[in-house]
């Protein structure tokens, strides 16, 4: 593994390298669900290659087990200023189900140490729909996440992809899609102290995700590391996901697209119907050259009048309703 993770850094900045411009970056973020694996030396030597100010938003998604003050020292030393973490759970017994590894005392003290370092920018990420889990202790975790202090909260409902081991061997007691959406109903009044302002996400006000806001909001951005997406001048690409093929080659794309503006008409209405606040019509008539309320008028108007769409003032926006259906809706915007 040490071997795999010292020449894998080799090609990730030979990779940056080769693609970064040296702008100087609004957000940074180190995803991928595992780069805590890494030394807080690594972290800094990648970091390193980016140019990003004070002001720079950067994130670090962290494995809530085996991590002490000195390493959160350590980060913040080499720039990240916002953490993600995977909490998914707050019960020992559905943690130990899906296979985690940390427990819930793990994600309170990465948390609260974060804090005393004087990182409180923190996110926690959570699962609902897991084996063995209702709606009372999924409102549990979260009244437990809130009292933690924590500024940002994630929410997933759990989705079962082929050749996972669930999908395999599927457990007893997991929730069905009815359930689900029970579950994100009671989350969104439980967390009205947070804003909603994405379909998954929550936030105490000016602590929104601005790196996720880049997506919702159809922006350019750079994706480097092995599996990693990115989207710059129209064209989204991705890069291979085998880990061995990756370091071999990383500048070599897996696939590679040049989107039309009809495509990225409908990504700019797929992706701005997760903001909670919509879309806002005048931007998208004035960068497509469309009349977007006599394009969509039929669509618009069924969903209006079934009480999933909203009128706002800038546009148009989901409902709770129009939500736990939205990809039926979206679907009908495509052509």
């Amino acid at each position: 593994m040490l071997e795999y993770i010292e020449n894998y850094i080799i090609s990730l900045k030979k990779e940056i390298k080769h693609f970064y411009k040296k702008e100087q970056l609004k957000t940074l973020y180190l995803g991928g669900g595992t780069p805590s694996i890494l030394k807080s030396s690594e972290i800094s030597e990648i970091l390193s290659c980016f140019n990003f100010s004070e002001q720079t938003e950067v994130t670090m998604e962290l494995n809530p087990e085996k991590i002490d003050k000195k390493y959160l020292k350590e980060i913040k030393a080499a720039g990240v200023n916002r953490l993600s973490v995977g909490c998914q759970s707050f019960d020992e017994k559905i943690l130990k189900l899906i296979g985690r590894r940390h427990l819930p005392s793990d994600v309170e003290f990465v948390v609260k140490t974060a804090q005393d370092e004087g990182l409180e920018n923190i996110s926690l990420d959570f699962i609902y729909g897991l084996p063995e889990q209702n709606s009372e202790s999924f409102i549990n975790d979260l009244n437990r996440a809130k009292g933690l202090n924590i500024k940002h909260i994630s929410l997933y409902g759990l989705k079962i992809e082929e050749d996972s081991c669930f999908y395999k061997k599927p457990p007893a007691n997991i929730a069905d899609e009815d359930l689900q959406a029970d579950m994100y109903i009671e989350a969104i009044k439980n967390l009205s102290d947070f804003e909603h302002y994405e379909i998954s996400s929550f936030a105490k006000p000016d602590f929104y995700s601005r790196h996720n806001l880049t997506y919702w909001n159809n922006q350019n951005y750079y994706g480097f590391g092995a599996a990693a997406h990115g989207y710059t001048n129209q064209i989204r690409y991705s890069n291979k996901k085998d880990l061995k093929k990756y370091i071999e080659n990383p500048i070599e794309k897996e696939s590679w697209h040049e989107l039309s503006n009809q495509e990225i008409l409908e990504e700019e209405i797929f992706l701005g119907f997760r903001k909670m606040s919509g879309i806002n019509i005048d931007n998208i008539n004035k960068k497509f050259d469309i009349d977007f309320e006599k394009k969509y008028s039929k669509i618009l108007k069924k969903y209006i009048l079934s009480g999933h769409l909203i009128k706002t003032t800038a546009g148009y926006a989901l409902n709770t309703n129009g939500i736990l259906v939205s990809n039926l809706i979206l679907s009908e915007f495509l052509e």
